[in-house]
């Protein structure tokens, strides 16, 4: 008998047989599933053939507020909840996370029951550097937004992960071309799945690629680091020199060292020396 609380369950992004034993465990016993779509949780439950004899409750962005002191409540009464997403991981672009905050003030069980998740499969697949990403979430439907967020993200020193739909891959594309310019990237789509395909390389070739093969399915779209900045060996005694005669010692060495990549300490003890001169 499971213990009363919530257990947050990864799900399936295609294949059917990537939910672990324990994670169809937990929810055979739950007494509640808080899910996306319950029709799509259902129709989940019965493809795993697990039985549908127990409470299924739609959650999702427009009820989580609402929603999450009730679920807490029938924890609270004995209940153990499942929190799943129509595929993957829970809380990734979902919502959740306002329902774990609650449980965890009103000193709540909460445990997850790890498993499938297209982010990092994605990641695995891409031939991207993946010791550092930054997932994005859903990139914006609105030119303009979308731009913006691409800005605002695009000399971030990390792999950058977004999810797209097939509709809007192409016109995304065409803003990645001109943010990212010579940069790599990777697209991923129907992860799991028969059709599973990943496509990288430069912009130009991703992009003619799916001009000449109708985007359909769902997307990982990722964006490589930028690349390195070099800079050319420069004498920056003089440099340093006047910036000090202009502006504070901190500032100084802070510009020099961001201008020049330079190692914050020597510059810092370079400037004691020229200040002391």
């Amino acid at each position: 008998m499971l213990r009363n609380g919530l257990y947050i369950i990864a799900t399936p992004i295609g294949n059917l047989k990537d939910i672990s034993p324990r994670a169809a465990e937990i929810l055979s016993e739950a007494d509640i599933i808080a899910c996306e779509d319950t029709r799509v949780s259902k129709k989940l439950f019965s493809l795993l053939g697990i039985p549908l004899n127990k409470k299924f409750i739609k959650y999702e962005d427009h009820t989580e507020a609402a929603q999450a002191q009730n679920l807490i409540d029938s924890i609270n009464e004995g209940a153990a909840i499942a929190l799943i997403s129509d595929a993957g991981s829970p809380l990734i672009s979902d919502p959740g996370y306002k329902l774990v905050r609650k449980c965890r003030e009103q000193d709540v069980y909460v445990t997850a029951v790890p498993g499938a998740c297209a982010v990092i499969t994605a990641l695995q697949l891409s031939g991207l550097p993946t010791n550092r990403f930054m997932f994005a979430g859903f990139i914006p439907n609105k030119d303009k937004a979308r731009a913006d967020l691409f800005n605002e993200l695009k000399n971030i020193d990390t792999t950058l992960v977004f999810y797209e739909t097939a509709p809007r891959l192409l016109k995304t594309l065409e803003q990645v071309a001109l943010i990212f310019a010579g940069r790599e990237i990777s697209v991923a789509r129907e992860l799991t799945k028969m059709y599973e395909e990943v496509v990288g390389g430069d912009i130009a070739k991703v992009s003619e690629y799916f001009t000449n093969n109708e985007p359909r399915g769902e997307f990982v779209l990722m964006v490589a680091p930028p690349p390195a900045v070099e800079h050319t060996a420069v004498d920056i005694r003089p440099l340093l020199q006047k910036r000090l005669q202009e502006t504070s010692l901190k500032t100084a060495v802070k510009e020099i060292c961001t201008q020049y990549g330079l190692n914050k300490n020597e510059v810092y003890a370079l400037a004691l020396e020229l200040k002391d001169e």
